[in-house]
């Protein structure tokens, strides 16, 4: 008698598990907001970890070194330029010292955070952008393209601008009747979608400002929903049914009568907040006033999303940062990081793979978007897309410091603008007599040039991939396919 074993899916993320880290490697005392506003209140980049805080009489957000540990002194400098609470901050994607805040004081602030972390208040930021007339709670950067920043607001209006110059370039006023709940790009930065109180899944040409699609009930609950394009073109929802169950839904663009996929959780109250990463394909679920991070594996087979695992603790979180994939630890194998806001704590979670060998992993960590853009942003408004530049994580990331990233020269652009591009004050006269000067003159010469090279590369990598565009495109009418 022969006995047939069931078939195990295979995946290299089957056995990822969180683990929080030591409670002498979290943030202490840090008063997070309280505010009513269902977003993440925190950003994290490789460099910096920001959370909104409770502030009297305005809004702010406290900036920490990203190795920051142990208890935060309430006389902590925090960046404090808002009437009013603010309700969303992103890190720019394509300079790690730049971060901008949304308030209920409806503006969008851009601010230059100093490399080392804040030395006083901060209260001047480098642009303010004023175009909503109620307040703005959602921040999305542009992912390929330098200084574009999409912000939507209880306006229901959703505008782009070109940071650099302080200019409103798009807005769509007319494409959602109600309170819009997110908005996402895709993975070239030409389309947008949205998810709005009318329960409509929308996707947008940001440019022209018309709907491409429209799916109406993607979730038939009435509580707030969220939508995050895949790399590939899919969009994936969260929201509630009828009953109002938790649900996880996966939408193929091009054809959105009924979903590819649908998955129910639990009755519990709290918004979903999905983070993608485009890296392994992975959706991470992290609901507001959970105890729970759950993790799911997006393929093209049947049933297309795969539940892995879930993170459980004892208290629940108010909000939580991504970690962009060049901060993690390549060496131990770690493929995310949530930076989990309690009460008063701030708790770093690694989601690790576990491998025996010492070896960088490549399968773990395909070429990564880099901090270097693929266009400026006048191509972007002109018409042109373009994929992320990509960058090898082996070795762990190294980026080139700030105020020698400045590889869009004679552009309006933060990097001139902006505190963090000086020296710090003093800088000049320290070091113990002239070999010391001269030897710390010499480092950084080096280091300027070495900035110089890594600059000229991404620029020719960039203009080797606009080529083989223009090539397949001169290709494609040559034979007839257009």
């Amino acid at each position: 008698m022969s006995f047939r074993r069931g078939v195990v899916r295979q995946s290299k993320f089957r056995h990822v598990f969180a683990q929080a880290w030591k409670a002498e490697h979290c943030i202490d005392d840090v008063r997070v907001s309280r505010v009513t506003w269902d977003g993440p209140l925190c950003a994290v980049n490789p460099k910096f970890t920001a959370v909104v805080i409770e502030s009297g009489g305005g809004g702010a957000f406290l900036v920490l070194p990203l190795n920051k540990s142990g208890r935060i002194d309430q006389a902590t400098p925090t960046v404090c330029g808002h009437a009013a609470p603010v309700l969303d901050v992103q890190w720019c994607p394509h300079d790690d010292n730049v971060i901008a805040s949304a308030s209920e004081d409806c503006t969008v602030k851009v601010w230059q955070i100093p490399d080392g972390g804040l030395t006083g208040p901060m209260t001047e930021p480098v642009v303010t952008l004023e175009g909503h007339s109620k307040r703005v709670g959602i921040l999305a950067w542009h992912p390929t393209a330098f200084n574009i920043l999409l912000t939507a607001g209880c306006d229901n209006l959703v505008c782009v601008w070109d940071v650099g110059t302080g200019e409103l370039v798009y807005q769509i006023a007319d494409a959602h009747p109600d309170l819009i709940y997110s908005v996402s790009w895709n993975r070239e930065g030409s389309a947008i979608c949205t998810v709005c109180k009318d329960k409509a899944l929308r996707v947008i040409d940001p440019r022209r400002g018309t709907v491409l699609k429209v799916k109406e009930k993607v979730h038939d609950g009435t509580r707030p929903m969220r939508a995050v394009f895949l790399s590939d073109g899919k969009i994936l929802t969260t929201g509630f049914s009828r009953m109002s169950e938790r649900q996880l839904a996966l939408w193929d663009t091009s054809d959105m009568s009924e979903p590819m996929a649908v998955q129910e959780m639990d009755t519990s109250n709290g918004v979903l907040l999905p983070y993608y990463d485009p890296d392994t394909n992975m959706v991470y679920l992290c609901g507001k006033g959970d105890c729970t991070i759950r993790y799911f594996e997006v393929t093209d087979e049947s049933p297309y999303v795969h539940f892995l695992s879930l993170y459980s603790s004892k208290e629940p979180q108010r909000g939580a940062g991504f970690l962009s994939k060049r901060g993690v630890d390549v060496n131990k194998c770690e493929i995310a990081r949530f930076y989990k806001l309690h009460e008063r704590k701030v708790e770093p979670i690694s989601m690790t793979v576990p491998r025996k060998s010492d070896l960088f992993q490549g399968d773990l960590y395909p070429d990564t978007a880099s901090v270097e853009p693929s266009l400026l942003a006048e191509d972007w408004i002109a018409g042109q897309d373009a994929p992320p530049l990509l960058v090898s994580l082996s070795g762990g990331y190294v980026g080139a410091p700030s105020k020698n990233r400045d590889t869009l020269r004679n552009k309006p652009n933060l990097s001139s603008q902006g505190s963090g591009t000086d020296s710090p004050p003093g800088a000049r006269e320290r070091g113990g007599g002239g070999g010391a000067a001269e030897g710390h003159s010499r480092r950084r010469m080096l280091s300027e040039v070495l900035a110089e090279v890594k600059a000229l590369r991404s620029v020719v990598l960039a203009q080797g991939q606009r080529i083989e565009l223009l090539e397949r495109q001169l290709a494609r009418i040559e034979d007839g396919d257009v």
